[in-house]
C-alpha cells in the first residue's frame, strides 16, 4: 500500500498543476487588459499598439522574421488586427488578423497571407495579456507583444 500512495500523489501534483496553469490563462473580472460584455461575461482586452515578428518557417523559411507594429481594435468579443508600418510583402493599414475571443481567450482567429490569402490560425494569449501568439500552421508564427 505505501508504494500506491506516492504514485497517487504524484497524478494529483500533475492534476493540479494542469488546473492552475488552464485557469492562470482566463481572464479574471477586475483584472488588467480585461473587458466585462453586456451578458456579464469576462474576456482579455486586445485593444492597443503592439510590437509584432512575424516569423517564418517551413517553406516560408525564405522570407525569415519581420519586425512591425500592429493595432489590435476591440468591439466587444470580435478583434482586428492592422499592420502599422509599410513592409515588402504589406502596405501600412493592412487588416492582417481577426478573431473573435471569449471567457477562455482566443475563440477563432484568422490570419491574411499575400501568397494564399485568409487562413485560420491558432491563437494563445499569456496570463497577463501582455504577450499573444497566432500560427497559421502553413508557415507564420506572428508574436505580439503589448507596447
Amino acid at each position: 500500500m505505501k508504494k500506491m500512495s506516492p504514485v497517487l500523489f504524484a497524478l494529483l501534483l500533475v492534476t493540479t498543476f494542469f488546473v492552475n496553469v488552464s485557469q492562470a490563462q482566463m481572464p479574471q473580472k477586475g483584472s488588467k487588459n480585461t473587458m466585462t460584455l453586456p451578458n456579464g461575461e469576462v474576456i482579455w482586452d486586445l485593444n492597443g499598439e503592439w510590437n509584432a515578428l512575424y516569423v517564418h518557417y517551413g517553406a516560408m523559411a525564405w522570407v525569415g522574421e519581420i519586425k512591425n507594429m500592429v493595432k489590435i481594435t476591440q468591439q466587444g468579443e470580435t478583434f482586428v488586427g492592422t499592420s502599422l508600418i509599410a513592409t515588402g510583402f504589406t502596405p501600412a493599414g493592412t487588416e492582417k488578423i481577426r478573431g473573435e475571443l471569449d471567457k477562455d481567450g482566443i475563440k477563432n482567429a484568422r490570419y491574411s497571407r499575400p501568397d494564399i490569402g485568409w487562413t485560420d490560425a491558432k491563437g494563445e494569449i499569456n496570463e497577463n495579456c501582455n504577450k499573444v501568439i497566432f500560427d497559421d500552421g502553413k508557415g507564420v508564427k506572428v508574436m505580439l507583444e503589448r507596447k
